[in-house]
């Protein structure tokens, strides 16, 4: 019996010394091309508008002009011209859009243009009220659901407005004397997430960051805060209500205009 308990003991330490090592050893780092199998499982949602000449667009820009300069029966092939502003559609605008000496389109890093994608959903609230700005109680009630805003994260505002689209009155939204009516950001909100939360980059639905009551009066100070922390924001985002408040990513891009204030972009989240 002796023989047999001190075989037994043996084993336990044997098994128990081998576990401890397993635990002790660092878990293998997924290689690329398993990274690449996980994601391309997954769900993706075009956070993009398509843009044309009737794109809703802020009232001081032009209309865009698409002309065809060769025929595919004609030449062989087609291609197109198109002329419009910088800020057109569903854009990036660089911190240079509003702060000369700061970085241009070219200049943002590729390590900013993948993040994780928080969601503040305020769409019922927006329903209400079209003046409805974001407050500190909205960014409580989401990390009281999903925990800290993360380091590096795209915060985007979802308010429905993209639904609005392609209809540019109803996305200023103005009333009988003129006065445009639609949601934006805060200055509290905004302080806390590039300040304390750290985050990359923030984005909406509309067509300015500041709500339609400023926007009114020219007053574009909370663009100008963002832009003026060498930060990049996005605007006129669509189809927000497709994803979750949390746990999915998003990959955003762009064309390379040297020295570029703004330029149309796309931008896609990966479901969880």
């Amino acid at each position: 019996m002796n023989i047999i308990r001190r075989a037994v003991l043996g084993a336990l330490i044997v098994l128990t010394t081998g576990s401890a090592a397993l635990a002790e050893k660092p878990a293998k780092a997924a290689t690329l091309n398993e990274v690449y199998a996980t994601l391309s499982a997954k769900t993706f949602v075009d956070l993009t508008h398509a843009f044309g000449p009737s794109t809703p667009h802020w009232k001081g820009f032009g209309e865009e002009t698409v002309n065809t300069m060769y025929t595919i029966p004609k030449d062989g092939f087609k291609v197109q011209q198109f002329t419009h502003v910088g800020q057109w559609g569903t854009h990036i605008d660089p911190p240079a859009h509003f702060h000369d000496g700061l970085r241009t389109v070219d200049e943002v890093p590729l390590t900013e243009t993948i993040m994780p994608l928080v969601v503040l959903d305020v769409h019922d609230k927006v329903a209400k009220n079209p003046d409805y700005t974001l407050t500190l109680d909205d960014v409580k009630a989401w990390e009281s659901k999903h925990g800290r805003i993360p380091k590096n994260a795209f915060v985007a505002m979802r308010t429905d407005w993209s639904k609005r689209w392609p209809d540019d009155a109803a996305m200023q939204n103005r009333d009988a004397q003129g006065h445009a009516h639609y949601p934006g950001w805060s200055k509290e909100v905004l302080q806390l997430l590039y300040e304390d939360r750290k985050i990359t980059a923030s984005g909406h639905e509309t067509t300015d960051t500041d709500p339609g009551f400023q926007t009114d009066k020219d007053d574009y100070s909370l663009e100008s805060y963002i832009l003026g922390l060498n930060h990049y924001q996005i605007e006129m985002l669509a189809d927000l209500d497709k994803v979750p408040e949390s746990g999915a990513l998003v990959f955003i891009s762009w064309p390379k205009p040297e020295g570029g204030t703004g330029f149309p972009a796309r931008v896609i989240a990966i479901l969880p």
